[in-house]
């Protein structure tokens, strides 16, 4: 097929190779603008426009979508049989979802209808889901509310972490935006609508989501903990100063400590949770101050049972 491609961070360009490979002609790649990055604030090129860049594929980066009369006179003139989106970043407007023959189509990081929205491998493992995967549909109007055309599972276990899931359901949906195409094609594809009964949303995420509650079970809390990485983490509150939480397990033991009260057992941090439960803190760091290993800490601030978080 002669293909459109949009996208952004590093999850997009496994698809984007796997198209290449099975002898697509991607005639043009659209990626968002080139945005400066950390303290530096030097200006790097997205990690798809380095991809397409590498195989001679025309870049476009364009601030607007919607009323861009130039890009909409690009893309029909472009004539693509699919408009492929993998994390793009952006509002596919009307025109373009109607320009293809075959649609704009999408890979999503769960089994929709579960986890619409920006960030679902996150809120997948936040939730304590038991798997996850990638879906690809045909794009409409709403936010990933169109037809399902295949789709593939992961499971998910108790030590998973969003970047481990990040980088598996980047490379299956690769795969399965391959297949998806080839089943086009060959015309073994039936759209199916989506179950709107079994919705739910995973909204963008904000640095409050990193707050600990102690209210939560320590169960739920490492859910979270895991979900959350890189960003927005995990932090708490120590003494009025913000604490980082670098790393944490949930305790091998009950807890009879008031919720978010600390208790030093055996060297280690535990803090107690909901439902008679306990975290361990492994790794920490007050603001201000180095990341440290939780005994180090311990040592160094004179911390004593009793003290409470949050």
């Amino acid at each position: 097929m002669r293909l459109v491609f949009c996208g952004t961070p590093h999850f997009a360009v496994p698809t984007l190779e796997a198209l290449i490979a099975a002898g697509h002609e991607v005639a043009l790649v659209l990626s968002q603008p080139d945005k400066p990055v950390g303290r530096s604030g030097e200006v790097n090129p997205t990690p798809v426009k380095v991809a397409a860049t590498a195989h001679g594929i025309p870049v476009l980066q364009p601030e607007k979508l919607k009323t861009n009369q130039e890009l909409r006179s690009t893309l029909e003139a472009s004539a693509p049989d699919a408009i492929i989106v993998v994390a793009y970043g952006r509002i596919i407007p009307q025109w373009m979802l109607d320009l293809p023959k075959h649609g704009c189509l999408n890979g999503h990081g769960s089994l929709l209808p579960r986890w619409r929205g920006a960030a679902p491998i996150q809120w997948a493992i936040a939730a304590g889901d038991a798997e996850t995967g990638v879906t690809t549909m045909r794009l409409n109007a709403g936010l990933d509310t169109g037809p399902m055309l295949l789709k593939r599972s992961v499971p998910i276990t108790d030590t998973t972490t969003s970047p481990e899931l990040f980088v598996s359901l980047a490379q299956i949906g690769a795969e399965l935006m391959a297949e998806t195409l080839a089943k086009l094609e060959a015309g073994t594809i039936t759209p199916e609508e989506q179950d709107e009964s079994l919705m739910t949303l995973a909204p963008i995420l904000t640095r409050d989501d990193a707050r600990i509650d102690f209210g939560l079970t320590a169960r739920e809390i490492d859910q979270r903990f895991r979900g959350f990485q890189p960003w927005p983490g995990a932090f708490t509150a120590l003494r009025g100063k913000k604490l980082i939480v670098h790393g944490l397990h949930v305790a091998s033991q009950q807890s009879a400590a008031a919720v978010g009260t600390l208790t030093i057992r055996d060297g280690a941090m535990e803090v107690a949770c909901g439902s008679g439960s306990a975290v361990v803190f492994d790794e920490v760091q007050l603001e201000g101050k180095k990341r440290m290993a939780a005994a180090e800490f311990l040592r160094g601030f004179q911390l004593k049972s009793g003290e409470v978080f949050g």
